[in-house]
């Protein structure tokens, strides 16, 4: 018998939302979204809505809750008649792409018309006609800056709450204070694995759905023994399923993009060599890799070698951007190390690095469903069943305790919250550093003694970048060079827009160097924008031969142009200094000083190396910087601490007494502690002090 919806919209056979017919694609992808288990929990989802404004639903992965979930509520809030719109948040730009392409495929309906997506420098909607919108939970977020009560939105969906991402955790505080005030609005909090008590504590009242997942059964297969290097341990295992197991893809987790390239280059030479068995192909999958090359990861498994044979087999080695954001069907091994790579932040010596850390028993849990979406799965742990049951925390520690709070405090006040210390925290951030970011806005003069917002901190929180990054281009104005500084923020903003490929790594560090400039790296940057443009009726061939990414270049074009915009809105002039000018370098030097002049460095003389103004931490430039000499004074955008501490993209100071200019509450002698810049102006300030006139001697 026939599901009574599909025939319903056989029978209409007109698309509500475009008044033109439904596509023959559409009823092949509408019998296979009918089969999905989110779809026998649509009475109860909706009927939860109707009777409450915010609702919790657990959906296991493969559920759909994400692509279906949106769109039921389409159907019975209809936004596109109310002049409103649906939001539904993604912790990652990756997956509100990805999902908000495949529901309007799903809907029948233009892409980027009735269903879009907005993610930072992106923003692919149309104003009056979008009624459907994936976004980041940050640009959410922002929005609430301009508009605090989010007028415009009949539901927000909020998705992948587990991840607990700093946004938000703010969204959910924001929400419990705008219900009250809008009685219409309706609110839905999904994940795949959820604190239900904590959630629950937290929206008092609310219903809690649960939607099993499309799964079949997993194996989990722990280690014997803890192995040593868990890398060679997953090659391995890689070859081991490719030579022993059924056709079936494979996911493979790893931290960071390095490891993930390393990892395919081997597997990928591996496989070549394997020419009795089936066609291995590694595919890479991290958030700072182009879209296109994203999408290879949904792209079909290799063909068999000779006909008759078994087909290929893909490898998609991917960072924990695969646990949740994305589902990647065909996937039928999976392999977890047990790690990933966290941001942990120091507010005694602001120090925010990326350390790779253990997973969580629940991220372990998303890893292992990833397997058996089309039939029974395996799950290999490199690591054993003990140090899953003690090693191993419950759930992941929310990015609100472990990050740099400036920005989002920065925020906060934007939004109008009063006392930020009585802001609905789900889980309040340690007061060291809600105290740091305090006193870091202060002295950066977006805040003033009182602990209000200045009409500089309105103006830096209007930018969609860091507020140092905001203070500099604002800054840039004073020394007459806006054009170069909103060239160099763009480049800074983007990711790393040189490639070195590992058979060409001489040829890539030589074509770098040639953009590089005595000054340091901000200069190198600039230099590569500017001669970019100057490429650009063949940017493709240009980037190519001087190895770097077209995409991301283009992309910085895109975001100057935003950031042009914004300080046109602020009647700043776009001034420009020409490189032959006396002041070029000094004033674009005084520019950068302005937002990063905690982020200086000076020489201490008995050791060589350099030392961080106030923290006095020890550091060393780093290996990437194009600087041929070891300045004095440096200012740097990046502290990295590896096994070593270093700091990047570096600029040299050619005067530090700019610095007792431009900061001076900073630089106050009184509280700079003892040091090698201490020693500097305690010299420069004995040194310029009046000689005192000599008194005559009387008879």
């Amino acid at each position: 018998m026939e599901n009574p919806y599909l025939a319903h919209r056989k029978e209409s056979k007109e698309n509500p939302y475009t008044g033109k017919s439904y596509t023959e694609n559409y009823f092949k992808i509408l019998e296979k979204r009918e089969q999905l288990p989110v779809f026998q929990y649509k009475k109860d989802l909706l009927e939860a809505l109707r009777n409450n404004q915010v609702t919790l639903l657990v959906g296991e992965t493969g559920s759909g809750k994400t692509t279906q979930v949106p769109q039921f509520f389409v159907e019975e809030l209809k936004p596109h008649l109310k002049n409103k719109m649906i939001v539904c948040t993604q912790p990652r730009r990756v997956a509100a792409m990805s999902v908000a392409k495949r529901v309007a495929e799903e809907m029948d309906v233009e892409f980027g018309r009735e269903v879009g997506y907005t993610i930072r420098f992106d923003d692919f909607t149309t104003n009056n006609k979008t009624f459907l919108k994936y976004s980041t939970d940050g640009m959410l977020l922002r929005e609430a800056m301009f508009d605090p009560l989010l007028t415009k939105y009949s539901c927000i969906i909020l998705d992948e709450t587990h991840e607990r991402t700093c946004a938000t955790d703010i969204l959910m505080g924001l929400i419990k204070e705008i219900i009250p005030r809008r009685p219409d609005l309706r609110v839905l909090v999904m994940s795949a694995t959820l604190d239900t008590e904590r959630f629950l504590k937290y929206f008092e009242g609310s219903p809690l759905i649960k939607v099993p997942g499309r799964t079949f059964p997993v194996e989990i297969l722990y280690s014997e023994k803890p192995e040593l290097d868990y890398v060679d341990a997953a090659i391995r295992t890689v070859l081991q399923i490719h030579m022993k197991e059924d056709p079936g893809d494979i996911l493979l987790f790893l931290t960071g993009e390095e490891e993930i390239e390393d990892v395919c280059r081997k597997l990928s030479f591996r496989g070549n060599e394997m020419v009795d068995y089936p066609i291995l192909k590694p595919i890479p999958l991290y958030s700072s890799l182009p879209p296109n090359e994203q999408q290879r990861i949904f792209c079909d498994p290799p063909k068999p070698r000779e006909p008759g044979k078994p087909p290929g087999r893909k490898v998609i080695v991917s960072t924990n951007i695969a646990e949740t954001s994305l589902t990647i069907d065909g996937i039928v091994y999976v392999i977890d190390p047990g790690f990933c790579k966290q941001k942990i932040y120091n507010p005694r010596n602001r120090v925010e690095s990326l350390q790779v850390t253990p997973i969580s028993q629940a991220s372990a849990e998303q890893r292992a469903g990833r397997a058996g979406r089309t039939r029974p799965g395996k799950c290999y742990r490199l690591y054993t069943k003990e140090s899953y049951d003690t090693h191993l925390t419950k759930q992941t520690p929310p990015e609100m305790l472990r990050t740099n709070l400036t920005t989002v405090v920065l925020q906060l006040y934007r939004i109008g919250v009063a006392n930020i210390c009585k802001f609905h925290f789900m889980e309040p951030p340690a007061p060291e550093t809600m105290m740091r970011a305090l006193e870091i806005l202060n002295y950066m003069g977006a805040l003033d003694d009182e602990g209000d917002l200045t009409e500089l901190g309105k103006m830096m929180s209007d930018f969609p970048v860091d507020p140092q990054l905001a203070k500099v281009l604002i800054s840039s104005s004073k020394y007459k060079c806006v054009s170069q500084m909103l060239s160099i923020v763009s480049m800074l903003s983007i990711q790393n827009p040189f490639l070195r490929p590992a058979d060409k790594k001489k040829e890539a560090d030589r074509a770098r160097q040639a953009f590089a400039d005595v000054c340091g790296d901000h200069f190198l940057l600039l230099n590569v924008y500017d001669t970019y443009v100057k490429n650009q009726f063949d940017a493709k061939r240009w980037c190519r031969e001087n190895f770097l990414n077209p995409r991301a270049m283009a992309s910085a074009v895109r975001i100057r142009e935003q950031l042009e915009k914004i300080m046109k809105r602020f009647k700043f002039e776009i001034s420009e200094l020409s490189p032959l000018q006396k002041e070029f370098q000094n004033n674009i030097q005084k520019s950068l000083i302005s937002g990063f002049f905690m982020q200086v460095a000076c020489t201490n003389k008995s050791t060589g190396k350099y030392e961080i103004i106030k923290e006095n931490e020890k550091v060393d430039l780093h290996l990437s910087t194009c600087l041929q000499s070891k300045p004095t004074w440096v200012v740097f955008n990046e502290y990295i601490q590896t096994t070593t501490a270093s700091i990047r993209t570096v600029t040299e100071i050619s005067n530090y007494k700019w610095l007792l200019e431009i900061a001076p509450a900073y630089y106050d002698l009184d509280t700079l502690p003892a040091g090698a810049a201490r020693d500097y102006f305690i010299k420069e300030k004995y040194e310029n002090k009046p000689k005192a006139k000599k008194q005559k001697r009387h008879k």
